[in-house]
C-alpha cells in the first residue's frame, strides 16, 4: 500500500473579498472600482456623488459657470451697471460697452452737479432779495446806511477779497465748509450793495427790473439747455467785449451824461451778461459742449450765474430808472 503523495505546490488560499461593490440594480454604467481605493459615497439608487463642474453631457449646449445677474444681457438691473459702477459695484460681463457704462455714470453725476448749482443759486437770489427789500422798506435801516458810509465801504471791500479768493484759490473753493462761508459772506456784502443801489430807485422800478431779469434769465436758461449751439467756444470774444464795456464805463464816468446815454450803456451792459448767462449755463451743462467745468466746481459755477444775473438786473434797472426821468 502506498503512503499518499503530497501535492507538488501549497494549496491556494480561497480569496477573500475585499473590494466594496455599491449595490445596484441591473446594469451599472459606472466601472469598478480598483483595489485598495475608498468606496465611493453612495446616493439613494446606488450611484455616486457627482461634485461641480458637472461633466459635459452629449446633446446638451455648453455649460457656464453662474456669474450674478448683472451680466444678463437685457436685464433692467445690468443697464443700470454704470450707477451700480460709481457705488462701489464692478460691471461684470454683459453686452453693454464701457463707454456707454461711463457716459451713464457721467450724466447722473452731471445731473447730481446741476441740482447742487441751482440750489445754491436759488439761496443767494433769496438772500439777496430779502437784504434789498430790508433796505428800500425798512425807514430805519435805509436811513442809517444814507447817511453812514462805512458799512458801504466796509461791504465792498469783503466783496472784493472774497471773489478774488474764490475765483484764484481752488483749494479753497473745492473744500467744505470753508466755500460755503466765503460764499455766504460774498453774498451777504453784495446784497448790501444792492440794496444801497436799489434804495436810490423809485419802488416801481425796482419791482419792473425784478420782474424783467427773472423772465429774461429763465428764457435764456431754457435756450442753453435746449440750442445745439456750443456759446463754450465764444468765452475768448465775450470777455473782450467785457474789458472793452469796462473801459468805456470809466471814460463816461468823466463824460456828460444824459437819458439816452444811460439807457444805451444799460443795453448793451445787459446784452452782454445775457450772453454771459447762456455761456455759464453751457459750461455748467458739460455733454456734448466743448468746455465744461468739473462737478466738484459747484460753488465756483453757482458764483459765475449770480454774478451773471445781478449784472442783469443792474443794467435793466439802469435802463428802467433812465427811461422813467425826465431829464
Amino acid at each position: 500500500m502506498s503512503k499518499e503523495q503530497p501535492p507538488p505546490y501549497p494549496a491556494d488560499p480561497v480569496p477573500q473579498a475585499s473590494v466594496y461593490y455599491p449595490p445596484t440594480q441591473g446594469y451599472s454604467p459606472y466601472p469598478q472600482q480598483q483595489q485598495g481605493q475608498p468606496p465611493y459615497p453612495v446616493q439613494q439608487g446606488g450611484y455616486p456623488q457627482q461634485q461641480p463642474p458637472y461633466p459635459q453631457q452629449p446633446g446638451y449646449p455648453q455649460q457656464q459657470a453662474y456669474a450674478g445677474v448683472y451680466n444678463q444681457p437685457g436685464n433692467v438691473a445690468g443697464a443700470q451697471s454704470g450707477m451700480l459702477k460709481d457705488q462701489g459695484f464692478n460691471y461684470v460681463g454683459g453686452d453693454e460697452p464701457e463707454d456707454e457704462i461711463r457716459g451713464f455714470g457721467d450724466k447722473a453725476v452731471r445731473r447730481g452737479f446741476i441740482r447742487k448749482v441751482y440750489g445754491i443759486l436759488m439761496c443767494q437770489l433769496l438772500i439777496t432779495g430779502g437784504i434789498i427789500a430790508t433796505l428800500m422798506f425798512y425807514q430805519p435801516v435805509r436811513e442809517y446806511c444814507m447817511y453812514n458810509v462805512w458799512p458801504f465801504y466796509t461791504c465792498l471791500g469783503v466783496t472784493i477779497v472774497s471773489i478774488i479768493v474764490l475765483a484764484c484759490c481752488e483749494s479753497v473753493r473745492r473744500k467744505a465748509p470753508m466755500n460755503f462761508i466765503i460764499l455766504g459772506l460774498f453774498t451777504l456784502c453784495e446784497g448790501f450793495l444792492l440794496g444801497i443801489v436799489a434804495s436810490r430807485y423809485d419802488t416801481e422800478a425796482v419791482l419792473i427790473a425784478v420782474g424783467i431779469t427773472c423772465g429774461v434769465t429763465f428764457a435764456l436758461t431754457v435756450f442753453a439747455f435746449q440750442t445745439k449751439i456750443d456759446f463754450t467756444m465764444c468765452g475768448g470774444g465775450l470777455f473782450a467785449v467785457l474789458i472793452i464795456f469796462v473801459i468805456a464805463g470809466f471814460i463816461m464816468a468823466f463824460l456828460p451824461q444824459t437819458k439816452w446815454t444811460m439807457i444805451a450803456y444799460g443795453g448793451v451792459g445787459a446784452l452782454i451778461f445775457s450772453l454771459y448767462i447762456v455761456y455759464d449755463t453751457q459750461l455748467m451743462l458739460g455733454g456734448k459742449h466743448k468746455y465744461s467745468l468739473s462737478p466738484e466746481e459747484y460753488v465756483f459755477a453757482a458764483l459765475n450765474l449770480y454774478l451773471d444775473i445781478i449784472n442783469l438786473f443792474l443794467y435793466i434797472l439802469q435802463i428802467v430808472g433812465a427811461s422813467n426821468s425826465n431829464n
